[in-house]
């Protein structure tokens, strides 16, 4: 089954948001949400979330699931915001408990914060099934970029997170706490290894200056033209050039505040005894 799926492209972040359905008027689901974030004023706002929310409404859909990939460390989660308007449940792969456990201690965060996964309705193993209405849909854990990251198999159209990009932009990097670029090769040879007129929708888009952002390819385009993995690229070649390149890049603008967000499924800490929540920096730890 080939399911409807509406793209909606944040620049600010080059994040991807999808909304997911088989046909107006049917269940659906909503794939890494974007909360606006402005991380010199450190205000937010529903902009993106609402553009969501006006497609929805006037497709008729019913939102039953929303989803992410992993703990986004560019952007930070819409999902409690869709969730309290739309309805659903929030989905994140079973692993989601590693990275929580990771930062819990890096951001010294509060004693009772649990490290089950409990801030979320619903943790995916792997190769997991589940419905979106008439669609099947299964999880594919695909970590690498991080321990945790789960891609989403729905008809003939998998939502790859993180793993890979446009095949012109490559992979992703591996060099967050517990990503291994090895883990990361092996999981892309999973996706690779689909039915080649497979859609692979790529979560971020971060377009040369020769092209509008994109944000879909088929695992035999991937397969050929990947500038990272195409064309049989070698297990430890790409290694040797991820943990490279991993080496020269800087921390995403927003991982501080998205990272001890979203590994609460989106939601901020209790605010304090004057009514304003706070968030931490944490000085020379990543």
């Amino acid at each position: 089954m080939q399911p409807i799926i509406q793209a909606f492209f944040d620049i600010r972040t080059g994040t991807l948001t999808y909304v997911v359905c088989e046909k107006p008027g049917a269940p659906a689901a909503i794939i890494d949400s974007v909360l606006d974030y402005d991380p010199n004023a450190a205000r937010t706002s529903t902009r993106s979330a609402d553009a969501v929310i006006d497609f929805v409404r006037e497709q008729r859909l019913d939102v039953e699931w929303i989803l992410e990939t992993h703990a986004h460390a560019d952007h930070l989660s819409a999902a409690p915001y869709l969730k309290r308007v739309l309805g659903g449940k929030i989905g994140i792969g079973e692993s989601i408990r590693t990275v929580q456990g990771v930062f819990k201690k890096i951001f010294d965060l509060e004693p009772e914060f649990q490290l089950d996964g409990s801030q979320f309705d619903h943790l995916f193993s792997d190769g997991e099934r589940f419905m979106i209405g008439a669609l099947e849909a299964h999880a594919l854990f695909v970590p690498g970029h991080t321990p945790a990251d789960m891609a989403y198999q729905i008809g003939d159209a998998v939502f790859v997170g993180d793993t890979l990009f446009m095949p012109d932009v490559g992979t992703a990097r591996c060099d967050f706490p517990g990503g291994n670029a090895r883990t990361l090769y092996r999981s892309i040879q999973r996706l690779l290894a689909l039915d080649p007129e497979t859609r692979l929708f790529v979560c971020h888009d971060y377009p040369p200056g020769t092209r509008p952002p994109q944000w879909q390819a088929t695992v035999r385009e991937q397969r050929e033209h990947n500038v990272h993995v195409g064309g049989g690229q070698a297990e430890d070649a790409f290694v040797a050039m991820r943990e490279a390149r991993d080496a020269t890049l800087g921390m995403p603008t927003l991982i501080l505040p998205a990272i001890q967000v979203n590994i609460r499924a989106g939601r901020f800490p209790d605010a304090s005894g004057n009514g304003t929540t706070y968030l931490k920096i944490p000085l020379n730890a990543l």
